[in-house]
């Protein structure tokens, strides 16, 4: 079985890929995890460190091949604001209650709870239900890890690109 033991970030990934594995955004963060990809094989993803994948990222084999990392289209609620003032709130509360939030320009997407919608109509917004890729905005305090296969160490931004996906 061919091992992972580095990566390359979604923006550096000059290479086509060989294969792609499909993950949801909380199954995204890892460091050692045996991977089924799309066309049927595994891999053994062995990094020195956890490090939290972002849509397009890629997992490079011991042979030099790569395995691009597919972000999963998971069950969302999509929020519309009215307007961009209300979208800054509508994220505070959001923020405040520490729930993994997709931020782009005219919406916010997170995962579906009955009581947060509740909560968003009576604020105000226009709260849908969506089925797409899903790439919260990553934590203020979260590293990266070892990035590439020279093991040096670096902090790279994976934010919200601000694209719809939908």
């Amino acid at each position: 079985m061919l091992r992972v033991t580095s990566y390359v970030l979604a923006k550096d990934a000059l290479d086509p890929a060989v294969s792609t594995v499909v993950l949801a955004h909380d199954g995204r963060h890892l460091r050692r995890k045996l991977l089924h990809l799309a066309d049927g094989e595994m891999v053994m993803l062995d990094l020195k460190e956890a490090v939290l994948f972002a849509d397009g990222d890629r997992l490079v084999i011991e042979n030099g091949d790569q395995i691009e990392v597919k972000a999963a289209e998971e069950r969302l609620y999509a929020i519309t604001p009215r307007d961009g003032q209300h979208l800054l709130e509508l994220a505070w509360h959001l923020g405040n209650r520490h729930l993994p939030a997709q931020i782009e320009t005219g919406r916010i997407l997170i995962g579906r709870d009955p009581v947060i919608r509740a909560m968003l109509e009576g604020l105000g917004a226009e709260v849908s239900d969506v089925v797409e890729p899903f790439q919260p905005v990553r934590g203020a305090y979260h590293s990266h890890g070892n990035h590439g296969s020279h093991g040096h160490h670096s902090h790279h931004s994976h934010q919200g690109s601000g694209h719809s996906h939908g």
